[in-house]
């Protein structure tokens, strides 16, 4: 009896995943054929070099006093020495609050990319889940971040598609 349930239940999972229908996409292909997309690309690697070279000269700076502090150490009294201190670690904390200001995970880069970005992938996944729903897709897979797909039909890829409802042709 238990293994006419189990053989109900495969053929039961069978007959369900044989109605199911799926679809590839690259994420990264189409990305690449948005300009929009490679332009917000642009103006953040272009303010995120610019925000990086700012902590950057502040901790030369540092680098830079901490330096001097030891060449100097020898003829300071022990006030002037505490006070250099405090300096070199003022400005060693400027530096790291800097770069948690502009790189940490709640960011000013991090809200840059999400105003620039994230508009452009949700006008692609609303695409994507329209073309689902008129297809009758069950499941779509982005090729480009799955290293596990090792083939694709050409056939169920609807990237061009996509690109296609946004405006772009390839």
């Amino acid at each position: 009896m238990k293994k006419l349930m189990i053989l109900a239940v495969f053929a039961l999972t069978a007959i369900g995943a044989s109605a199911q229908k799926f679809a590839l996409l690259d994420m990264e292909y189409i990305l690449k054929n948005i300009p929009a997309y490679e332009r917000a690309n642009e103006q953040l690697n272009r303010v995120s070099k610019k925000w990086q070279a700012e902590v950057e000269a502040l901790n030369t700076a540092a680098a830079t006093m901490y330096k001097n502090y030891q060449n100097e150490s020898v003829f300071l009294s022990q006030e002037q020495k505490k006070a250099k201190q405090d300096d070199i670690m003022k400005k060693e904390k400027a530096a790291a609050d800097l770069k948690k200001k502009y790189f940490g995970p709640e960011g000013e880069l991090f809200k840059k990319r999400a105003s620039l970005i994230t508009p452009i992938q949700e006008e692609v996944y609303n695409i994507v889940k329209e073309i689902s729903e008129q297809r009758g897709y069950s499941l779509v897979i982005d090729r480009s971040s799955d290293n596990g797909i090792i083939f694709g039909s050409p056939r169920i890829d609807i990237s061009n598609e996509v690109l296609q409802k946004l405006g772009y042709s390839n």
